[in-house]
């Protein structure tokens, strides 16, 4: 019998030791931050392999070994999320956890349904496993969908808590496509630092703005370093957030921007109703280029889901800098590119300022498209007559300007935050977009932030 009992023992001592495998399924962005969150100092877990997905050429790269911490002293290898049945196989994993956002309901459950059919289970991490508390006070800027207006919303707040008195630092959503050891913590505050950084389109679209108004923006891979570096020269901390994701540090003041132009995402896509479930204030965007009838679907959804919530209706209105070379001119419009590949937008700034000013056609890029940009629009084939500013790499940024020099067109109208004409070489002549967020009536982000600034003891 003692025997017995000495056995059972080790046999539970063994089971003890044994380390659950995981598998974390991202797309460079919230499954880094996962992982350093919930697992780099986890003894009890083994995080065997990221997976990867939506930005292109991120796979086939290791997470390094001077970011993964002690428990990871080679790293951890990156693979592409094609290859994810037989990694679940190969490592015998226990479970995976979905790391990205801006999808439909059925693209999370049927990355669910892979899982489980390969033996593993699927998990999702909320909030209270991997948001960071802040030493200073957090505004949460986030949205139901890519393309939504949040980067607008953050400017503005920023600028006017700026009145204020107040240092404002902006934290961005991560975007580590380059060297992830150098991305640790970046700093941005000057346009050279974009450069200093090898910054993709992408990132100068989110971080210019920022930077052109006066203040400073972090962003990187390891977002606790990234936010005790930001709180030494901080009174508030600004969430900017990436896609629909929920923010990475705990708010006391969130925000979600809704987009009537896609009426019915704010519920059915992940994790976009997470950020409108939790929002203490839902910025309506774009009433005024949305249907009646899209708006009362938001307003009804809203009502339905948060009722407490505070709800700000409001314009992007457009301003256009040479609106004389879209009139009566054949145009190409350069848009977003994540608004229009995974944020599935139809249209955006530059399509608007081609009907407000009587542009005599859209011109489709596809007969002229250069390098992978063919294979962006095999990927998302529902883009249409817009072209998206993809640049994730040079080879990218190359493509961009010739399939835009190839196109058969008068005017390129340029809607993307940035001014292409100083990343790539046009030929042709261009018109600048830009836009800002304009409240419409009462509440407004005036009221909120005021209530905010007491609260906090900012005022």
């Amino acid at each position: 019998m003692h025997v017995f009992v000495i056995h059972k023992a080790k046999q539970k001592e063994g089971a003890l030791m044994k380390k659950r495998k995981i598998i974390i399924i991202g797309a460079a962005g919230r499954d880094f931050h996962n992982f350093n969150a919930r697992y780099r100092e986890d003894e009890s877990t083994e995080v065997v392999a990221f997976t990867a997905a939506q930005i292109p050429n991120i796979d086939g790269r290791r997470y390094p070994a001077a970011l993964a911490g002690r428990l990871y002293p080679e790293g951890i290898p990156i693979y592409s999320e094609s290859e994810l049945s037989d990694l679940i196989r190969k490592y015998d994993v226990d479970e995976c956890v979905f790391s990205y956002s801006d999808v439909p309901y059925s693209h999370v459950m049927k990355m669910s349904a892979i899982v489980n059919s390969a033996g593993a289970s699927f998990a999702l991490l909320g909030p209270k496993e991997t948001q960071l508390k802040s030493s200073k006070p957090v505004i949460s800027v986030c949205a139901v969908r890519t393309g939504s207006g949040k980067s607008q919303t953050s400017r503005k707040i920023v600028q006017m808590l700026m009145k204020r008195g107040l240092k404002v630092v902006a934290i961005r959503h991560p975007m580590p496509y380059g060297d992830l050891v150098q991305q640790k913590v970046q700093r941005f505050a000057t346009i050279e630092d974009l450069a200093h950084y090898r910054c993709t389109i992408e990132e100068m679209e989110e971080y210019e703005p920022h930077i052109s108004r006066g203040n400073v923006i972090y962003a990187g891979v390891d977002y606790e370093a990234i936010l005790r570096q930001a709180e030494k020269e901080a009174d508030v901390i600004l969430w900017d957030g990436g896609n629909n994701d929920f923010s990475f540090y705990i708010p006391d003041l969130q925000i979600t921007v809704a987009d009537p132009l896609r009426a019915g995402n704010e519920v059915s896509f992940y994790p976009g109703e997470v950020c409108l479930r939790t929002a203490h204030v839902i910025i309506i965007n774009k009433i005024d280029s949305s249907s009646p009838e899209q708006i009362q679907i938001v307003r009804e959804n809203i009502a339905r889901t948060n009722p407490s919530a505070t709800v700000i209706e409001a314009a992007s209105p457009i301003i256009v800098d040479r609106p004389e070379l879209i009139r009566g001119k054949r145009v190409l419009c350069v848009e977003d590119g994540p608004t229009l590949t995974h944020g599935m937008m139809k249209f955006g700034a530059g399509v608007v300022a081609a009907r407000k000013f009587q542009a005599s056609q859209l011109i489709d890029p596809r007969p002229f498209l250069s390098g992978g940009l063919i294979q962006t629009f095999n990927t998302y084939p529902d883009i249409g007559t817009l072209l998206p500013a993809m640049g994730y790499s040079d080879m990218q940024k190359r493509d961009l300007e010739d399939t835009i020099n190839r196109t058969d067109c008068d005017t390129v109208i340029i809607a993307t935050p940035i001014d292409l004409n100083r990343i790539i070489h046009i030929k042709k002549p261009t018109v600048r977009v830009d836009y800002e967020l304009q409240e419409i009536g009462l509440p407004n982000l005036e009221e909120v932030l005021e209530d905010f600034c007491k609260r906090k003891g900012l005022s």
